[in-house]
């Protein structure tokens, strides 16, 4: 069966050849992810690309960082993703381990009637 893309990390699949994405929601979760996680200047040609929230791990953690981080999420997801209206943004850190968080965005897609939620940790 055809697919969309490769399914990130990269990992082979005896059908296939590499793990395939095979539906619009789970390559839009991996682009909103990778937008997420990508440290502005790593995308060549585009600099200005990613949010790069592994920039944030060895701050503080306060309100004033998370509404630092979600600010730049938003910002960036208007630009690259327009198509995504996120509805929540929450942090949670981790009592033993400082330097860990959890991130967990409610998000849309109303064009396709789609929700869904993106959690990790760094």
């Amino acid at each position: 069966m055809a697919g969309l893309a490769p399914e990130l990390p990269l990992s082979y699949d005896g059908t296939d050849g590499f793990k395939l994405l095979k539906s619009f929601t789970q390559m839009v979760k991996q682009n909103f992810k990778m937008l997420i996680l990508t440290n502005p200047g790593e995308r060549v040609m585009n600099p200005e690309y990613g949010v790069g929230i592994t920039r944030y791990l060895f701050e503080n953690f306060s309100d004033n960082t998370y509404a630092i981080i979600d600010s730049r999420i938003r910002e960036q997801v208007n630009l690259y993703m327009p198509f995504i209206k996120i509805q929540e943004v929450n942090f949670q850190g981790y009592a033993e381990s400082a330097n860990t968080l959890g991130v967990r965005i409610s998000y849309a897609i109303p064009q396709i009637g789609m929700r869904d939620l993106l959690e990790f940790t760094i």
